[in-house]
């Protein structure tokens, strides 16, 4: 399979697997090209995501490895091959390429928990709200350009009405419910919408009140993508300028779980959460 130049987050992430397995195994680039019977640049390649490689490869560098963990390499194995073009291809060329990973990284998840303190969470905003964020972005934006994103946002949604729709949950601070992006009638009808949202079976929605005494984050929005196996969960940070940072180290992703099961701790349950929500459309 020819490389690439520009592999996807699922590439990388695939690379990045095997090069922890390679590290546990005590072995060098150099050693495992031995063992492979390749040049240590093949393994480079392969480990940087640029180098598609087949399952059965992959299950030959396993062993080498010796990696017993079957449920692992059979989740591996089904990340490889060449590029799977989804929905999200077809903005490649017009958003930045972590927003396209991101809605990559959401349609193979097997699960998702969220955390805001200033924004309505995306897969749960209306295309007022969305449009409203869009217009107050600096630099601004050219019409042209809100509508890309626009459509990308509305188009990641569809992972929670799909057939088997993803388990999602967000915990959502006061403070993001009382943001008057838009105006009141956006306002209203966002609500209103994460109001029906959240009575869907496979999507809880938390609410942390003002008057909530233990806060246990920074207040940095992020989301917590939980993979097939545990090994592959990844954390996505929002940044100020637009992108997204993504955390797959262990240590890191034991961090916001645990940080999200302490919000989650302080914040409202489900149904007291939505009897809040609805006291706020009520005041609007």
């Amino acid at each position: 399979m020819p490389p690439t130049n520009s592999p996807t987050l699922r590439q990388r992430r695939l690379g990045a697997e095997l090069r922890k397995l390679r590290e546990r195994s005590g072995l060098t680039a150099t050693g495992a090209a031995g063992l492979l019977g390749v040049n240590q640049a093949r393994i480079s390649m392969i480990e940087t995501g640029r180098t598609p490689i087949s399952a059965d490869r992959l299950r030959s560098m396993a062993r080498a490895y010796d990696c017993s963990d079957e449920q692992l390499i059979d989740v591996l194995a089904s990340m490889t091959g060449r590029r799977t073009r989804g929905w999200w291809e077809d903005y490649r060329e017009h958003l930045p390429a972590a927003l396209v990973d991101l809605a990559e990284l959401e349609h193979h998840a097997s699960g998702l928990r969220v955390a805001l303190a200033m924004h309505i969470p995306a897969l749960l905003q209306t295309t007022d709200h969305a449009r409203a964020l869009f217009r107050a972005v600096v630099p601004i934006m050219r019409q042209y350009e809100i509508e890309h994103r626009l459509t990308h946002r509305m188009k990641r949604q569809a992972i929670l009405h799909r057939k088997e729709p993803l388990p999602y949950a967000a915990i959502i601070h006061e403070s993001a419910l009382r943001m008057g992006f838009g105006g009141a009638e956006v306002r209203r009808g966002q609500l209103k919408h994460l109001l029906s949202m959240s009575e869907l079976p496979h999507i809880t929605v938390r609410v942390i009140p003002f008057d909530t005494e233990y806060y246990p984050s920074t207040g940095q929005s992020f989301d917590y993508v939980e993979g097939p196996v545990p090994q592959l969960d990844t954390v996505q940070l929002d940044t100020h300028h637009g992108g997204c940072g993504f955390l797959d180290a262990e240590a890191q992703l034991s961090k916001y779980r645990t940080v999200l099961d302490h919000m989650e701790a302080c914040a409202l349950g489900p149904a007291e959460s939505r009897a809040f929500v609805q006291n706020l459309i009520r005041d609007i």
